[in-house]
């Protein structure tokens, strides 16, 4: 059934808000087996302490309420089975440190630990700013919550393709075909365990420190865009 493939089943939730000329952007994690009021009480908190308009209240719980109820959309649901090693790719700016990396991580390892995993790669690349890791983190699980919920949606297509054939015995072969090769092309990573050498680049992280005027030309590019 449909959970987040790692220890902890939590809702990565992206926030981006802008009202009466202030903006806030955020991104965390959420629980969401707790209790509905809770959205509302880190709203009233999170306006309080960053000392926001009081209708950022209303803005915030109902974004966080949203992400919470696709997210139980799914639960419940089967999720498709099978090998499942995936690339994991990293590309974030935070603050004055930039961090590209890839790596492959297992769906099937119910025990994962993004968080884990961001500290010991911030430790051995010798990130020292302690917002990177959080951030690592949650590129990991955003991504990962969008492979989950893809192996809903294949789940639920190979139920329908079956239903097919039950209904049917002929022409349903060769779609029952091609939706197997788009499973295995989605979920399978099947090549040797060493890598081949003009691959050895992609899987090599980079991290690199921005100056201030390098910071300050991003943000504004990002303010552009976001316009």
């Amino acid at each position: 059934k449909f959970r987040m493939p790692t220890a902890e089943n939590l809702v990565p939730i992206r926030l981006d808000i802008q009202f009466e000329g202030q903006r806030y952007k955020d991104a965390f994690t959420w629980n969401p087996s707790d209790p509905d009021n809770e959205v509302v009480v880190f709203a009233k908190r999170t306006v309080k302490d960053l000392k926001l308009p009081a209708a950022f209240i209303t803005q915030i719980a109902q974004s966080i309420q949203s992400q919470l109820t696709d997210f139980r959309s799914y639960e419940g649901q089967d999720m498709y089975t099978g090998e499942k090693i995936i690339p994991i790719k990293l590309d974030l700016r935070v603050n004055h440190t930039l961090i590209k990396d890839q790596f492959l991580w297992d769906l099937n390892n119910f025990e994962s630990d993004p968080e884990e995993f961001a500290r010991t790669l911030c430790k051995d690349l010798g990130v020292e700013d302690p917002e990177v890791g959080p951030a690592v983190a949650f590129a990991i699980r955003e991504q990962l919550y969008e492979i989950a919920i893809q192996s809903v949606a294949s789940a639920r297509e190979s139920r329908l393709s079956k239903k097919g054939r039950r209904g049917s015995d002929h022409g349903s072969a060769s779609k029952s075909s091609g939706l197997s090769m788009d499973l295995v092309k989605l979920f399978s990573f099947k090549s040797s365990v060493v890598r081949k050498r003009k691959d050895l680049d992609i899987y090599e992280p980079m991290v690199d420190l921005l100056t201030t005027e390098e910071v300050d030309a991003l943000e504004a590019r990002e303010e552009r865009h976001a316009r």
